[in-house]
């Protein structure tokens, strides 16, 4: 697949050139020129350009996870995928990076996130954990 990563203003605007240095096309919101944009509306402009989304504001997109999904993307019948960064510590440039240089190795290996949450946690002990799962607007 031909990945289109949006990193979130949450995070650091040095994670687009980390995703292009691995061969994956990506811009921030900085970039887009849509700073300050209302997550509502930004999730908009998200599913219309493609965008599979990167951010630390994970709750706000994916709500409480696997097993209680929610947010933005949750209320979305058709996506590329969601990308959240979670940590117990602050999450510094430093372990922006490293996490999310984990996580593009990961993610070179899919095919796609149709209709996906990709997560990558930090514990407390310095261990890190990837999981994948389901998120869409469930059929009533």
């Amino acid at each position: 697949m031909n990945w289109r990563l949006l990193i979130d203003e949450c995070l650091s605007p040095s994670l687009v050139r980390i995703a292009n240095e691995a061969g994956f096309e990506a811009t921030c919101t900085r970039d887009r020129g849509w700073l300050g944009t209302k997550d509502r509306v930004l999730i908009k402009k998200i599913i219309a350009h493609d965008y599979t989304f990167v951010t630390c504001n994970s709750k706000d997109f994916r709500g409480h996870g696997a097993i209680s999904p929610g947010g933005h993307y949750a209320l979305q019948e058709l996506h590329c995928g969601l990308i959240c960064l979670n940590s117990h510590s602050m999450m510094t440039l430093e372990r922006q990076q490293r996490l999310f240089r984990h996580l593009l190795a990961s993610l070179s290996e899919k095919t796609e996130l149709i209709n996906q949450a990709l997560e990558i946690f930090e514990e407390q002990n310095g261990s890190l954990m990837l999981i994948d799962y389901a998120l869409f607007k469930q059929p009533k």
